[in-house]
């Protein structure tokens, strides 16, 4: 099947983003006859990631995609030929040539699903040379997928529901197409948004940001303003010079702050003047650049309020250094004073945003009860996943003609289960998850409210359960090529 001009097919993965091991075994298969045997793969992680007990499942749209476009080009077959023996049957290259997946059938999770070790994310079924091929590519897209979006789901849980949670990780990033995935699947596990505006443009994750400190050392206070005027929020009104009316207003606010109109840094107002008149109704000012206490909050407060003389309202402002949640509530503090000493009383809830490599203590630290944080930016520990750099997710093979095939190795963990199967859940009578169950795909599935003898993983024992509920998990998204049902971003 080809991909119909989807600008993300062949940027997903393409067909040589692969382990050279996957070429020569599929000049054995098709040297020895069995390039068209139907084989059935899964693709499944051993153990929860970070030491926690669950992951989510990601990256099915990707697959799905990498697949819709999946076809060798001559510059493929001809590399490849180059690194197989020089005596290579040319008539393997012309298999190559004509591969397509017209008969790869996959059942997946649903993007964002709660799984489980051992139960698959994916199981990829069709011409066992082909989904031989397809293995590399797909643990690359779905193993840091899920991998990124469990991390993020982690922070969310930590954080509560209240905080707003951006990802910053772009520029800390194992390369582009680690950056464009984790801003994708960091908005999938709870991220409420990302500062990547590629994955705005393709993935319609919402794009955040603001100002960095960089704008606000590149002024030194001396600067003009080619147009300083501004007009009232409404519309109606003469325009006012917003540079001099930010001026008058610092004179008060560092009279109400105790300190001396010297004392705020004029370069950094010049910044937070210019930021103003470009984006008068999204103000945000970067408090840290010089003193938060000394110059940006009293700079920020003078923008502020001169721009809520004109009817607009400041978005937030940011702090990047120092003890983020004492600053915070201390700028809580001022701002509720500063609220009522000039009548402006939505200065009091500004939303306050942090930064600076926030990882899952600092988080919990910034979330705990009393906390005057809105907005928490995360970067480094988002994208890199530092507790846990893999999810270890494996590719095995469980049947070829239909007959099952088993892995069994000196360790038993890696030893595999044989067949192809079906997965389901069982829910108690209030919704919750008791356990997720594997079967051979031929047996009947387990009903609700009929008791089922099971093996946990791992038992030497078998246990009874009555499930309430009983939900299939494995879903039918490519049937023989053709897209069934488009995944969910």
């Amino acid at each position: 099947m080809a991909a119909k001009q989807d600008p993300e097919a062949l940027a997903a993965a393409r067909p040589l983003l692969t382990d050279l091991y996957q070429v020569t075994m599929a000049l054995g298969y098709w040297r020895a006859g069995r390039a068209h045997d139907p084989a059935e793969f899964e693709l499944f992680f051993r153990q929860c990631p970070f030491g926690g007990s669950f992951a989510l499942a990601a990256g099915l749209r990707d697959c799905v995609r990498f697949l819709r476009a999946f076809r060798l080009r001559d510059a493929d077959v001809q590399f490849l030929a180059s690194v197989l023996p020089p005596d290579t049957d040319p008539a393997f290259f012309q298999h190559l040539r004509a591969l397509d997946s017209s008969g790869v059938t996959v059942r997946a999770l649903p993007e964002g699903s709660l799984a489980f070790p051992g139960v698959p994310l994916l199981q990829v079924s069709g011409p066992l040379l082909l989904v031989q091929l397809l293995e590399t590519p797909l643990l690359c897209l779905v193993s840091y997928a899920s991998l990124v979006a469990t991390n993020a789901a982690r922070l969310r849980l930590i954080a509560g529901p209240e905080k707003r949670l951006l990802d910053l990780g772009l520029r800390r990033a194992q390369g582009p197409d680690g950056g464009l995935t984790a801003s994708t699947y960091s908005y999938l596990g709870g991220f409420d948004g990302s500062s990547n505006v590629l994955a705005g443009q393709l993935r319609g994750v919402p794009v955040v940001g603001t100002l960095a400190h960089s704008f606000v050392t590149s002024f030194s206070g001396t600067e003009v303003p080619p147009d300083p005027m501004l007009a009232p929020a409404a519309g109606q009104g003469p325009r006012v010079d917003l540079t001099t009316c930010v001026e008058a207003w610092l004179e008060r606010v560092c009279a109400h702050l105790g300190l001396g109109v010297q004392d705020p840094h004029p370069g950094e107002r010049a910044a937070f003047v210019a930021y103003a008149l470009a984006f008068p109704r999204a103000f945000q000012g970067l408090l840290d650049t010089y003193s938060v206490r000394r110059s940006g909050l009293p700079n920020f407060l003078a923008v502020a309020l001169a721009l809520g003389e004109l009817g607009y309202q400041a978005v937030g402002v940011r702090l990047d250094s120092g003890d983020l949640l004492q600053q915070a509530q201390e700028i809580r503090g001022l701002f509720r004073t500063t609220a009522a000493q000039f009548q402006m009383p939505w200065l009091e809830s500004v939303p306050i945003a942090v930064s600076n490599n926030i990882d899952e203590e600092e988080l919990a630290r910034l979330a705990q009860e009393g906390s005057e944080v809105n907005v928490i930016g995360i970067g480094t520990s988002m994208v890199t996943c530092p507790r846990q750099p893999s999810l270890g997710c494996v590719y095995k093979l469980v049947s070829v003609g239909g007959q099952p095939r088993m892995k069994l190795t000196e360790d038993p963990d890696k030893q595999t289960l044989p067949g192809s199967k079906a997965a389901f859940r069982l829910l108690g009578s209030d919704g919750s998850l008791l356990l997720d169950v594997l079967q051979l795909a031929e047996e009947p599935p387990p009903q609700a409210g009929q008791e089922l003898r099971i093996w946990p993983r791992g038992a030497r024992e078998s246990c009874l359960v009555r499930p309430a509920q009983v939900e299939p998990l494995l879903h039918l998204w490519v049937q023989q090529g053709q897209v069934t049902t488009p995944p969910t971003p």
